[in-house]
């Protein structure tokens, strides 16, 4: 089965997509952090700042990449499926359920206006509110794989019986690890045929699994190759989080890609790598220099131009 699509190859698209990463990448950080303030309408205090910060960045980046660029490529196929691996890195899924209005699907507070965004950040990791990692609520989600590694396995699981179904499973390359899911690998070879659904692997090598570094991060990119060959997968490469590279990436022929999408652990924010899994500021409340930190964080994101109160998400 060989997946042929026009892609999102035009300026226009590939704004769109680099605007919603942007977006979302914001709406991580504000709910990691924010308690109030949250459109940034005026300077930051440590009153703004939640008095238990609890949650994960190191990996949204790169999910919020995968999400935007898979959502545009599919955007006209109603048998498209995401799975999500990593799902500590809930926030960043969370921040892409709320733009598109599936989160007030279940929950109708959540709704993509200023007072929604106020509710989503409010109740992130909050008692009674959104839990920290995907959970059964999330609408439309099969949950989750992280050090468990069962995320490729749902995939193929999703497959059966579906030839209409395009599945895209983002695998954390610390969950790649374990042995459940390296071994899901080799439903490649059982679940193929005219009666399953299209799976698409793509290992977000980030290089760290919580603070340690990751196997596959520290392999050689043709020892990573030849592993991915010898479970019948053509490796596709997507280095960095240019849209256009994401893009180009969908839009190659191939009978069985298993796409590797290599940022930084921490992409945008002020620490990277293994500073970077769960908080990277841990003090901004009690500390100005780094209050002063996060505000420069947000404020690089322009959420003013991404959300005007009258409009809501302008993207």
């Amino acid at each position: 089965m060989v997946i042929v699509m026009s892609g999102q190859n035009s300026f226009e698209a590939l704004e769109k997509i680099r605007r919603r990463i942007k977006l979302c990448d914001y709406l991580v950080v504000a709910q990691l952090y924010l308690q109030d303030n949250y459109l940034l309408e005026r300077d930051l205090t440590p009153d703004d700042i939640k008095p238990r910060l609890l949650g994960h960045w190191g990996t949204c980046h790169g999910i919020n990449v995968a999400y935007a660029n898979l959502k545009a490529y599919f955007a006209d196929d109603p048998g498209f499926t995401f799975i999500l691996g990593p799902g500590h890195g809930f926030p960043a899924l969370q921040a892409n359920l709320f733009v598109d209005g599936e989160l007030a699907k279940v929950d109708d507070r959540a709704v993509p206006d200023a007072a929604g965004i106020a509710y989503l950040c409010r109740q992130f990791s909050w008692p009674d509110g959104f839990p920290s990692h995907a959970s059964p609520i999330t609408p439309g989600i099969i949950t989750e794989g992280g050090e468990l590694g069962y995320a490729t396995a749902n995939a193929y699981g999703v497959s059966l019986g579906h030839p209409e179904k395009t599945i895209a499973v983002l695998i954390g390359d610390g969950e790649l690890e374990a042995a459940t899911g390296l071994d899901s690998l080799n439903l490649r070879n059982l679940l193929t045929g005219e009666n399953n659904g299209k799976v698409l692997p793509i290992l977000h090598l980030n290089g760290y699994k919580i603070s340690a570094p990751s196997i596959y991060a520290r392999k050689s990119e043709r020892e990573l190759n030849e592993l991915i060959r010898g479970f019948g997968f053509t490796p596709i490469w997507i280095k960095g989080d240019k849209p256009q590279h994401f893009q180009a990436a969908l839009n190659q022929e191939v009978e069985a890609p298993f796409y590797i999408l290599q940022t930084e652990k921490g992409e945008g924010g002020p620490n990277r790598h293994q500073d970077a899994h769960q908080i990277p500021l841990k003090n901004p409340k009690t500390d100005p220099a780094e209050l002063a930190q996060l505000s420069d964080w947000l404020k690089s994101y322009h959420f003013a131009d991404l959300f005007d109160q009258k409009k809501g998400f302008v993207i």
